[in-house]
């Protein structure tokens, strides 16, 4: 009769648990668990007593030196199982040859396309990030209270434009959402000509120090996912249209990450005459001055 096979893997939402029957060569010489591991990182057993005649290893699909390769269908996590005999008796023979076991999880990527916001369906893996998943982002027009997206997008000179820009973090490590420009311009291309950057040099809100403008970021966040900013109403100068589009280019960093020069938000404090940001320290602002970051 065929012998079930020695190693058994089950693909979980954010683990594989690999179970070993000792015998690991069909010959009934049974393998001891300390010759056993797991991955490049060499993980031990989680369970195993020399009674029993499996061991068992679970691990974090990021874990145990494992790698990510993703496909255009899959995200594939590889380790290894992996028997190194120890010389029993006499050192200078051995009776077993090491051997190494390939173990692969695939796990689906499904990407979802519509004219609304983006939600991964994919299965979480909220300890990993890949370069080549995507992250949706959004950008809102809010009442004044912030407590809802408002539902005219038509302003008078003299009201100020609420922004919040987020992004959806629910499937990943922890983010700090960054908004690193802003342009306005007569068309929906944000290359033509009139434009405005009111948010510049990777996060500085220049619009702030403009004599008629109270423009700024709104500290403390909500959540390290969104950012908040407010821009007083404008328009530019001969315009009939009055129709203006706005493009903002969001990105992220790791929550953990202290915020830099190329991560940051500042506003200008014209009652101090510096600049501010929402967090982290002064200096990151000083470049904000020197229109160079």
């Amino acid at each position: 009769a065929a012998l079930p096979h020695p190693v058994a893997v089950q693909c979980q939402e954010a683990q594989v648990v690999v179970t070993v029957h000792r015998d690991l060569f069909g010959t009934g010489r049974l393998v001891k668990a300390a010759e056993l591991t797991l991955g490049s990182a060499a993980c031990l057993p989680a369970v195993w007593s020399a009674a029993e005649s499996t061991v068992t290893f679970v691990a974090g699909l990021h874990e145990c030196g494992s790698t990510l390769r993703v496909t255009p269908d899959a995200l594939v996590y590889s380790t290894s199982l992996n028997y190194e005999p120890v010389p029993a008796g006499n050192p200078v023979i051995i009776r077993t040859s090491p051997a190494v076991v390939p173990i692969e999880c695939h796990y689906p990527r499904r990407d979802n396309v519509s004219s609304n916001a983006v939600k991964p369906t994919w299965v979480p893996f909220r300890s990993t990030l890949s370069s080549e998943e995507k992250l949706p982002f959004s950008l809102r027009l809010m009442n004044d209270d912030w407590s809802a997206e408002r539902v005219s997008t038509i302003f008078q000179l003299g009201e100020v434009l609420h922004f919040q820009a987020g992004v959806n973090t629910e499937n990943h490590v922890p983010l700090r959402l960054f908004v690193d420009n802003c342009v306005a311009t007569l068309t929906p291309d944000r290359s033509s000509s009139p434009q405005y950057a009111f948010i510049d040099f990777s996060g500085c809100l220049v619009d702030g120090q403009l004599d008629d403008a109270t423009s700024t970021f709104i500290s403390p966040r909500p959540r390290q996912d969104v950012l908040q900013f407010a821009v007083d109403a404008f328009k530019f100068v001969g315009d009939s249209s009055n129709v203006i589009y706005i493009t903002c280019h969001l990105k992220v960093s790791l929550a953990d990450q202290a915020p830099d020069p190329l991560n940051k938000a500042c506003s200008f404090n014209k009652a101090s005459n510096l600049w501010a940001p929402v967090e982290g320290t002064r200096d990151v602002c000083s470049c904000c001055e020197m229109k160079s970051c």
